[in-house]
């Protein structure tokens, strides 16, 4: 049934406003006088619209992957129950407090009940339900297997969330500490320094060269600081979009990975979801080739990409997934060899989780040691920065002081 956004006079004579579900709108209507309520305005909920879908990347979007996750966890608890499909559904959309997410079960559960399969409904909003969700829910209707592929698309979604939470919080304290660096320089340069430099025309005394040099900045900083702020701006811009354009991704992603330290965590990354998305899809009966080219379509890294890709073309071929991965150079051999193993012993999808596991642990891992290496770091930068300043700027001054 579809969702209906109404506003209304209660029995106590106050306006209130919500949704209700109802077949149409004269039976909302009848729905809400039965409680009580006069209608004064009602409209139907829509997501009809691809753009009014709510977004869901890999990563985060307008619906948050916590409540895609919390809601295909319960689905499947339902579903495992024996619950039919539509009736599962209409209690979804009731526990749902989202009101977007909430708008957009419904949609579903009406298209449900009118014969449309679960696949092909969530097909309606790829913004919200991705190529692994959608692929993933046809291969559990087709095999009869839908709640446990439910639960395991739910597993798989929790963990890209942990992934991506740990990513985050890894990354902001030192993002913080760089954001307050460069407060401060900029603080000194403007405030500061230009203070000094009047005391030292005040004396007319030669300043030591560093110490011009400072102070020079410090005036081309106050003098130009809006030329400085629109080349940063065009600067970034300019790099932002080459960084996203056809030609500028695959050469910027290979750059990333050569990067000393931040090279591996990124590859761990990139291997952590290619395992993780392999091993579940594969798990839930997708076939391999589809669920090749969806693990490569959620890989960040273009040459990583490519390499996924270029083993998919060679296993249309006859070849196995192990040995194009082995010859891209890309995977690392632990890796290679765990899925070669997986599939001589017909167990590669569970070999796949294995991999997607233990490499979110060492990313876990790498992460804390890159963030307790990355504070002492920017503390020592920060105070060398500082003792120089200290240094050009007012031992100087304090010679000429004990001249005077």
């Amino acid at each position: 049934m579809p969702l209906f956004d109404f506003k209304a006079i209660g029995p106590n004579g106050k306006t209130n406003r919500g949704t209700i579900d109802a077949e149409s709108a004269k039976a909302a209507r009848l729905k809400l006088k039965k409680q009580g309520f006069t209608v004064t305005d009602i409209s139907e909920k829509t997501t009809n619209k691809p753009s009014q879908a709510a977004s869901l990347p890999f990563f985060g979007g307008s619906v948050p992957a916590a409540e895609i996750a919390m809601m295909t966890r319960q689905l499947a608890s339902l579903v495992k129950a024996n619950i039919p499909l539509v009736e599962a559904l209409n209690a979804l959309v009731e526990q749902i407090e989202l009101p977007a997410l909430k708008v957009i079960v419904a949609q579903v559960r009406q298209d449900v009940n009118e014969g449309s399969s679960l696949a092909r409904a969530v097909t309606k909003h790829p913004k919200v339900f991705d190529n692994v969700f959608i692929n993933m829910i046809e291969a559990g209707e087709s095999s009869g297997t839908l709640g446990l592929v439910l639960l395991r698309l739910a597993d798989l979604k929790e963990a890209q969330m942990r992934l991506r939470s740990k990513v985050i919080s890894g990354m902001t304290y030192p993002a913080l500490m760089m954001l307050v660096a460069v407060g401060l320089m900029i603080a000194i340069f403007t405030f500061v320094i230009p203070k000094l430099a009047q005391i030292f025309e005040q004396m007319n005394k030669q300043m030591p060269p560093l110490t011009a040099f400072l102070i020079g900045m410090s005036n081309f900083i106050i003098d130009y600081w809006y030329a400085l702020l629109a080349g940063f701006g065009l600067v970034t811009f300019l790099f932002i979009r080459w960084k996203n354009s056809a030609t500028g991704k695959p050469k910027w992603d290979a750059i990333t990975l050569r990067v000393p330290v931040v090279g591996n965590l990124v590859r761990m990354v990139a291997i952590t979801r290619f395992a993780g998305t392999m091993g579940t899809l594969l798990g839930s009966g997708v076939p391999i080739l589809s669920a090749m080219n969806i693990a490569k379509n959620l890989v960040a890294n273009a040459p990583i990409a490519n390499a996924i890709m270029n083993a998919r073309e060679n296993i249309t071929e006859g070849q196995s997934i192990a040995e194009p991965l082995r010859k891209s150079g890309m995977f690392p051999p632990v890796v290679i060899h765990m899925i070669a193993i997986g599939e001589k012993t017909g167990e590669l999808p569970e070999m796949l989780r294995n991999v997607a596991a233990s490499y979110e642990e060492q990313v876990n891992t790498k992460i804390e040691g890159l963030t307790s290496l990355l504070e002492p770091i920017m503390i020592i930068g920060m105070g060398g920065v500082v003792a120089v300043i200290v240094l050009s700027i007012f031992v100087p001054l304090l010679d000429i002081s004990n001249i005077g």
